[in-house]
């Protein structure tokens, strides 16, 4: 039986990244205290988050092989976590600077952190150079290295496109919900989420066993984009409907102007009153206001509405891991363990 990995096991790899990365960096004869800083970057940004997409790479792996990992082939995968936890605090690093936001994790976002500033852009920078320098370190010599490494720029490229269409269509300085719609909504989260956070540790775990397909990679594909799109809904819904308490922060997209799936579920129903209640009091930075749309979203029952997709969604994502074809090196137990951490989560 496969092997889930914990925190701990995954946390133990990075030093030794660290340390080859660090050593890159002095070969270029970059001074002493910036060698310090770009340390506290690459530890500030990249470690001490829940790593729930680096983990999924291991632990895809393990259930591709039905088995548990070596100590070389855990190194490896987890390698490939790592990458994919460098790629996300590239993301959050420069989404937190475009979105003005406050704290990450609990401290300020490193951004506002003293002495950074708007250093913080080329630091992200860094941070996404971090993975190719990892890929060509420990990876040169694989079968499917150039495949991972345009996989990595495929998949930065489209997460870029969804957070261009979310700034263009959300901005927080100017409400038009006539830019919102179910189908924007749906290209935002697909691009800006699922491709990275689902799909791509998949792929890597594919690719590390040299097995992936174009065959393969589609069914992966097929399943995990839809996963991604549910998740993101889900996190939607606890924005609003979730308690503090257990999503650990207070949900905040009415105020910052959202193009969240329960505004657009609103949007379609919506009376023209209804309609015109949203419009004078959603994406503004006022409790009271904030206290009004969330009256509205009670009233147009989008707590019923929202359990009825997520039964409808995780319907369909089951018949879709039931039909995966076996004989291609996909296991149907890589589809399920996703499926089973987001279904009827709380935070």
């Amino acid at each position: 039986m496969a092997r889930k990995t914990n925190l701990k096991e995954f946390e133990d790899v990075f030093p030794k990244l660290e340390k080859v990365l660090l050593e890159q960096a002095a070969s270029y004869n970059l001074p002493k205290a910036h060698l310090e800083w770009y340390q506290k970057s690459l530890q500030t940004n990249t470690v001490g988050g829940k790593c729930n997409r680096g983990m999924s790479v291991p632990d895809s792996t393990s259930l591709l092989l039905e088995k548990p990992l070596t100590e070389d082939q855990y190194f490896q995968a987890a390698t490939l976590g790592w990458m994919t936890e460098l790629l996300q605090a590239f993301f959050l690093v420069s989404d937190d600077i475009m979105d003005s936001s406050i704290t990450r994790r609990g401290k300020p976002c490193w951004y506002r952190q003293e002495g950074v500033g708007l250093i913080a852009i080329n630091d992200a920078f860094m941070l996404e150079t971090a993975i190719y320098s990892l890929l060509k370190k420990y990876f040169r010599q694989h079968p499917r290295y150039i495949e991972l490494v345009e996989l990595f720029h495929d998949i930065t490229f489209k997460t870029e496109m969804g957070q261009l269409a979310d700034l263009l269509t959300a901005p927080e300085d100017n409400v038009n919900l006539d830019n919102f719609s179910l189908e924007k909504h749906s290209f935002i989260v697909i691009y800006k989420t699922a491709w990275y956070s689902f799909y791509l540790p998949v792929a890597l775990a594919l690719y590390l066993l040299d097995i992936a397909t174009p065959k393969n990679l589609k069914q992966a594909e097929d399943i995990l984009i839809p996963l991604g799109e549910y998740f993101q809904v889900q996190d939607d819904y606890l924005d609003n409907f979730g308690l503090p308490e257990h999503i650990g922060k207070i949900g905040t997209d009415i105020m910052d102007n959202k193009c969240s799936w329960l505004v657009n579920v609103a949007l379609e129903i919506a009376t023209p009153e209804q309609r015109r209640i949203l419009e004078e009091n959603y994406g503004r930075k006022d409790v009271e206001k904030e206290a009004v749309v969330k009256k509205l979203f009670d009233d147009l029952n989008l707590k019923q509405r929202y359990e009825e997709f997520e039964e409808k969604r995780a319907k369909e994502i089951r018949e879709l891991i039931d039909r995966v074809d076996e004989s291609e090196g996909l296991k149907k137990s890589v589809f399920t363990a996703f499926l089973d951490k987001i279904y009827k989560r709380s935070k």
